[in-house]
């Protein structure tokens, strides 16, 4: 598997959650399972007690991400650590694929857990894949959005670490908002400009009117 495969499973299970909307679409077992995607052996061991865990790694997970947009890089890779000493995996080569005629194996790296519980498993491996991707290509391209009031996590794999939103839908609301700001700001300043003007004026008059008295 890709290891972006992998940083995903931190994604998809820290966005099930938009505090700042007051969402939690982690509510029940069919919603853990979602979280798995493709992996649905491991889904379908989950239970209701897997709910609350799964909240409480998601608000770790969380903290990875604030962390991290925050610049705050020794804390992101400390919280991360503790994950990763609590939900140890086990690498393995894995061939499932074939790359030629010949039938050969396409070899590849394979993060094998060994989980008491479906939490415990899932957290393993979205800790692993978020290092991998944090040590890959720095701390900093972990990032929330910052379209308000979405603040969803994302990973950014942008060439030029440009990434600031979750998805496109974001992006064009924060350009919107912001297209609209500056028409409001370009549509005030005439009045504002003329409000001065009228101050000066006014301010103009009460000198001559001192100077006036003055004699």
């Amino acid at each position: 598997m890709e290891l972006a495969y992998y940083s995903d499973y931190a994604v998809r299970l820290v966005n099930s959650e938009e505090p700042v909307r007051g969402k939690d679409s982690l509510t029940s077992v069919e919603a853990v399972r979602d979280l798995f995607g493709v992996n649905a052996s491991a889904a379908r061991r989950a239970t209701d007690a897997d709910v609350t865990r799964f909240r409480s790694v998601r608000g770790r997970l969380r903290a990875v991400f604030e962390a991290a947009d925050q610049g705050d890089e020794t804390l992101a890779v400390d919280l991360l650590n503790s994950l990763l000493l609590e939900f140890p995996v086990s690498p393995q080569i894995s061939g499932h694929d074939h790359r030629d005629e010949d039938d050969r194996p396409l070899w590849h790296m394979h993060l094998a857990d060994h989980p008491s519980n479906v939490t415990a498993g899932y957290a393993a491996i979205a800790a692993m894949g978020l290092a991998f991707h944090l040590t890959e290509y720095g701390v900093d391209r972990l990032g929330l959005c910052e379209a308000p009031p979405c603040r969803n996590a994302y990973l950014d794999t942008s060439t030029n670490r440009s990434r600031r939103y979750c998805s496109d839908r974001c992006a064009t609301r924060a350009n919107v908002a912001a297209y609209r700001a500056r028409k409001r700001l370009e549509a005030d300043r005439p009045e504002r400009l003329e409000r001065s003007a009228s101050t000066g004026r006014a301010a103009e008059s009460a000198q001559r009117a001192n100077a006036s008295g003055d004699r």
